[in-house]
């Protein structure tokens, strides 16, 4: 069990699950107090670092391309406050955070984790019922119906038309977008063949954002309702071949060094071992029996 604990929330890490729970810091956005506690599976992550700072250092958690529902409608526009999957570490726990970050390499590695676009979401996404106020309107999610009812800010052509209620059947798309210098932010649900809506502020399915402290809230909604429509899977590239090494090169298993050899090694030499033989396969220089051979030999030194 691997844990780092600060102002800025708990991180835990059993092998299997890294569990994140928001702290109550002021510096905490509005976001991942309402979001709560994620729990991501290892099969979700792929990659973690720690980025040291002059006054605090940060870890990281990159998940896998369309694993979470609320990064894929988000498209990396989250300010860093509302980020779940950042955590403010503070120097004196340096060691902590690191010894963090090499547990969850070393398990994605012996688990053989695929760093590549998932296919499907991994995690579940907010929890509903789930009701947010910002901006100009209310957004209320149930799992299955969505409602926007308007505030006295609303343009006249949303409030004419009173709440505005559709179903997630009914939808083609969702999008999240924060407001940015004058230009507003927008919720906004577009429904499956309508014509092209307006701008964010007459259009009565978008809810229109000002860039105040609860904007980003908003976006679990979008993430409740995208998560429980088809996921965009992307195209599985072709691999590329990987280049030939010179005769005079040594191979792979040459350059894993004495853990291979025979030689004496001691346990963060061996988990170095490990890492490097992952990258080796990653790179396409390792076919996945070498990989396996080499990693047998590694284990049976522990």
């Amino acid at each position: 069990m691997a844990e780092i604990i600060q102002k800025d929330g708990t991180w835990t890490f059993d092998g299997d699950t890294v569990r994140i729970v928001p702290g109550r810091d002021k510096g905490v956005g509005a976001l991942r107090q309402t979001l709560g506690e994620v729990a991501v599976p290892l099969r979700a992550i792929g990659g973690i670092s720690h980025e040291p700072g002059r006054k605090a250092g940060r870890l990281r958690l990159r998940l896998r391309d369309g694993a979470c529902p609320l990064l894929q409608v988000t498209a990396g526009r989250l300010p860093e406050a509302s980020d779940p999957y950042r955590l403010t570490v503070d120097n004196d726990r340096t060691g902590v955070a690191e010894y963090f970050v090499d547990e969850v390499r070393n398990a994605l590695l012996l688990d053989r984790i695929d760093p590549g676009p998932a296919h499907g979401y991994l995690l579940p996404g907010p929890s509903v019922p789930l009701t947010v106020s910002a901006g100009d309107g209310t957004a209320e999610f149930d799992g299955d119906r969505i409602t926007l009812n308007w505030s006295w800010t609303a343009e006249e052509a949303k409030t004419a038309s009173g709440p505005r209620s559709f179903r997630v059947a009914e939808l083609g798309g969702v999008q999240w977008f924060p407001a940015r210098g004058l230009e507003n932010g927008w919720l906004r649900f577009s429904l499956a063949g309508a014509p092209q809506p307006g701008p964010p502020k007459y259009d009565p399915y978008t809810v229109e954002l000002f860039g105040l402290r609860k904007d980003p809230v908003m976006a679990l909604v979008a993430a409740a309702v995208a998560v429980r429509m088809p996921h965009p899977t992307p195209a599985t590239p072709h691999p590329t071949p990987a280049a030939p090494l010179p005769a005079s090169a040594p191979t792979p298993l040459e350059r894993s060094g004495p853990a291979l050899a025979g030689e004496a090694a001691d346990h963060d030499t061996l988990l170095r071992r490990l890492r490097e033989l992952g990258e080796l396969r990653q790179g396409g220089i390792l076919t996945e029996a070498e990989f396996s051979a080499a990693k047998a030999a590694i284990l049976g030194r522990f």
